[in-house]
C-alpha cells in the first residue's frame, strides 16, 4: 500500500499548483479519528494511482489550519486543476468519499 507522504505547507501549495489531481489529508498528532481514518483513506486511494496524495499535520504546522480553513480534523481535500473539488471533515463516510472520487476521475478521463 502506498502511504501518504508527510509534507510541509509550502509543499502542499506546490502540490495543488503543479498537479491536475491532488489529494491532501490534514490531521493532528493526538487525534484518534485521524489515525483511525488514515488507513481507510490510503486503501481507497490505492484505486486512484493518478491522484498525487500527501498528508499534513496541523498540530506541527498550525498555519496550515488557517491556510485551508480547517476547524476540525481530519479533513480530506481533493484539488482538480488547483481548485478544491472535495472537502470532507471529521466523520467521513468512506463509501461516499470513494464515489465522489470515482465521479470526478471518470469525468476527467
Amino acid at each position: 500500500m502506498r502511504k501518504l507522504k508527510q509534507i510541509s505547507l509550502d509543499e502542499a501549495y506546490e502540490g495543488i499548483e503543479q498537479n491536475r489531481l491532488y489529494f491532501l489529508y490534514l490531521y493532528g498528532t493526538n487525534c484518534s479519528v485521524c489515525h483511525a481514518l488514515l488507513p481507510q483513506v490510503e486503501e481507497v486511494m490505492k484505486d486512484f494511482p493518478q491522484i498525487i496524495r500527501e498528508k499534513l499535520n496541523v498540530h506541527e504546522i498550525p498555519a496550515a489550519a488557517g491556510a485551508f480553513s480547517v476547524f476540525t480534523i481530519p479533513v480530506l481535500l481533493l484539488y482538480v486543476n488547483g481548485k478544491e473539488s472535495i472537502r470532507e471533515a471529521r466523520f467521513v463516510n468512506i463509501d461516499s468519499f470513494r464515489s465522489s472520487l470515482n465521479r470526478i476521475v471518470s469525468m476527467l478521463d
